[in-house]
């Protein structure tokens, strides 16, 4: 029987600073090292055993997965990077201080920049140094994939092709998997998992270093059981679907 455990990267430092981040590339925080060590400790204690790892390009993931892989013992196991899976990017609200945000545009307007399904923040503009048109990791993507700003809604439709063609059919196959990754990139994959609606799914929160193991069925596909491993932090899944 597959299992899936998603986990969002530990505490970054502006998590910690309260700073809109999106593409960003900020390292954790020693809170967030711990949590992801912690994170290691709590699906050991599963039996858990990935076969196969996934994550963003963003350092906070990658270190968050190499302390879990390393509290399993399965440093060796294969790891693919996509810049799919990378946080929601904050267009030009990246780097601002959240309440001073609030302050200036409305509790309204900042909301629905953040909560909102479909509508983003103002975009960068292509010469702004967090643009990733300025950023040599994704000197490989065709420039128009890049996102100057992006909207729940964006950042599901770049991430449903990847886990599509390259997640999905590994579970299919019987393997179990760990994604680390960001707490809109997860939300997205949730939605897919658990066939949220478009209003319910801006509900959701995932919570930092926590891993959600999920346990499927013999096809990989239907959800059997879901849980947070570290319950005194763990936040309200939705139902699981209907087979």
């Amino acid at each position: 029987m597959p299992q899936l455990a998603l986990i969002r990267h530990g505490q970054s430092e502006w998590n910690q600073q309260n700073r809109f981040t999106g593409w960003v590339d900020v390292d954790l925080t020693d809170e967030g090292v711990a949590q992801a060590k912690r994170a290691g400790e709590l699906l050991t204690e599963t039996g858990f055993k990935p076969d196969h790892a996934f994550v963003s390009v963003l350092k906070r993931a990658i270190k968050t997965l190499s302390f879990t892989l390393e509290g399993l013992d399965r440093l060796w196991i294969p790891v693919e990077k996509s810049w799919r899976l990378n946080e929601r990017h904050y267009g030009a609200l990246a780097g601002l201080d959240k309440d001073e945000t609030r302050a200036k545009h409305g509790d309204d307007q900042v909301k629905i920049w953040r909560r909102s399904f479909d509508t983003p923040p103002p975009p960068l503009d292509k010469t702004h140094p967090y643009h990733p048109l300025n950023d040599s990791r994704y000197a490989g993507i065709p420039p128009e994939q890049l996102p100057a700003s992006e909207s729940l809604k964006s950042t599901l439709d770049r991430v449903e092709p990847y886990w599509t063609t390259t997640i999905l059919p590994r579970l299919k196959a019987g393997e179990t998997l760990v994604v680390a990754a960001h707490g809109n990139s997860l939300r997205a994959l949730v939605k897919l998992l658990f066939k949220v609606s478009d209003a319910d799914i801006m509900e959701i929160e995932v919570p930092t270093g926590n891993p959600l193991l999920i346990d499927l069925a013999d096809d990989g596909v239907t959800l059997k059981a879901a849980r947070y491993l570290d319950p005194a932090r763990a936040k309200a899944l939705p139902p699981i679907p209907e087979a």
